[in-house]
């Protein structure tokens, strides 16, 4: 499904694209100057959707930026948790 997503969110190999979506990416606006309040983040291994390769990243870009962040990786389910 993601894939199709290219054509409303923008494709980021395209460098307009690129500059357009660098602009509003939780990812790419991680600032060091502002505090964040706790953050939970909860991907699923087995997500077929979004690989939760992007939450690790996330989470590890947080905590090298001093926020404080919870995760917690459900082996369980899918994309919709435990319930799939």
């Amino acid at each position: 499904a993601g894939a199709s997503w290219v054509a409303e969110y923008g494709d980021p190999d395209d460098p307009d694209d690129w500059e357009f979506i660098a602009k509003y990416s939780p990812y790419q606006n991680i600032s060091t100057d502002r505090r964040y309040p706790p953050v939970l983040i909860t991907p699923s291994t087995r997500d077929d959707r979004v690989h939760p390769g992007h939450a690790r990243k996330m989470t590890a870009a947080l905590e090298a930026a001093g926020h404080p962040v919870r995760y917690y990786e459900n082996i369980e389910g899918g994309h919709a948790g435990a319930s799939d």
